[in-house]
């Protein structure tokens, strides 16, 4: 799996950001990074085009491979999964579309949903550069959960919600954030309701991020939803504050996304905890366990830490015996076993 923006969208966002001086842009960065740790939704801050070219080279990379790590866990537990259409909620630029176009060439419909006027103009621009036929022709809509939901698709009258299942795939990434907890059950209802395949849910790797998406969990198993990923199964979840459920995931640095970040090391690792369920007929491969935090390899071996259905638990592969330690050796944080 590479978490590298495809070549389209690179060259997309460097033509839409060049007259943007990198003064400029750094000093937005800063600001919208601080709007991130503090918890605030991505379009917080975003008010003109230099907004959004800040955003484009600052946060757009990480999301793109938060989006694509939690998308290319869904392939590997439903591997026969072949989604048409697809819901980009929350969209901002189209982050989560272009990831899903590259991980499913079968898509041939994406409606992609936001509220931002200044972050869903750019997502027009840069899908116009796509070579994928869906990213390319996708429907915009301006509007949010709490609104104007569902969205048509194309040459569709709007149903009601209630008669749902109208997408294959729903994407949600990084939009929570953006709702008053109080209306977040209602907002979930209404993407359950509408998909009739896989929902992914993202957030940011930090307690309040990983809370929301336990949150949503409860809310969606109670629903009838089938757990596709992290968790290995629909047990409740035995992780406990002040621990936390995130995985994290390395991305290269383009020159500009070094300085807008003010950063001198060539990557950046992206912490995010997400969740993804299905509905009944979604086929899904079992697995034992999910890596819930770094493998620690020392001389005589391996110690992982596991969500398995039982729990939490630790163990250690040693190196003699070798068809367990090869089979382990190539795994990483995030990884089914």
């Amino acid at each position: 799996m590479s978490t590298g923006l495809p070549a389209p969208l690179r060259e997309a966002i460097a033509r839409f950001t060049q007259d943007v001086a990198p003064k400029d842009v750094a000093a937005r960065a800063a600001a919208l990074t601080d709007n991130y740790r503090g918890g605030a939704g991505s379009d917080t801050g975003i008010r003109n085009a230099h907004d959004v070219a800040a955003y484009l080279t600052a946060r757009l990379p990480a999301t793109y491979a938060a989006i694509t790590a939690a998308l290319d866990a869904v392939k590997d537990r439903a591997p026969d999964f072949a989604p048409e259409s697809l819901l980009d909620v929350g969209s901002g630029p189209g982050t989560a579309s272009w990831a899903a176009a590259e991980l499913f060439p079968p898509l041939q419909t994406i409606t992609m949903l936001d509220r931002n006027p200044h972050l869903l103009a750019a997502a027009r621009i840069l899908a116009h550069a796509s070579n994928d036929v869906a990213v390319a022709n996708a429907q915009f809509t301006a509007g949010d959960l709490t609104s104007s939901f569902p969205p048509p698709r194309a040459g569709e009258v709007p149903p009601h919600a209630a008669e749902g299942g109208r997408y294959d795939l729903i994407l949600a990434a990084y939009t929570f954030a953006e709702i008053p907890d109080r209306l977040r059950a209602a907002a979930l209802a209404k993407l359950w309701d509408a998909c009739r395949g896989v929902l992914v849910i993202v957030e940011p790797g930090t307690p309040k991020g990983f809370a929301t998406v336990l949150a949503c969990r409860t809310q969606l198993l109670a629903a009838g939803a089938h757990t596709v990923a992290p968790c290995p199964g629909g047990h409740a979840c035995p992780i406990v504050a002040p621990d936390w459920c995130h995985f994290a995931e390395r991305l290269p640095r383009s020159r500009a996304h070094m300085h807008a970040k003010g950063a001198n090391v060539p990557f950046e690792d992206e912490k995010f905890s997400y969740l993804a369920v299905a509905r009944d007929g979604i086929d899904l491969t079992p697995i034992e366990a999910r890596i819930v935090a770094a493998p620690q390899f020392s001389k005589p071996g391996a110690r992982l830490r596991l969500c398995t259905q039982a729990g939490l638990e630790e163990r250690v592969v040693f190196k003699r015996d070798k068809p367990a330690y090869k089979a382990i050796s190539r795994k990483t944080w995030g990884d089914a076993l």
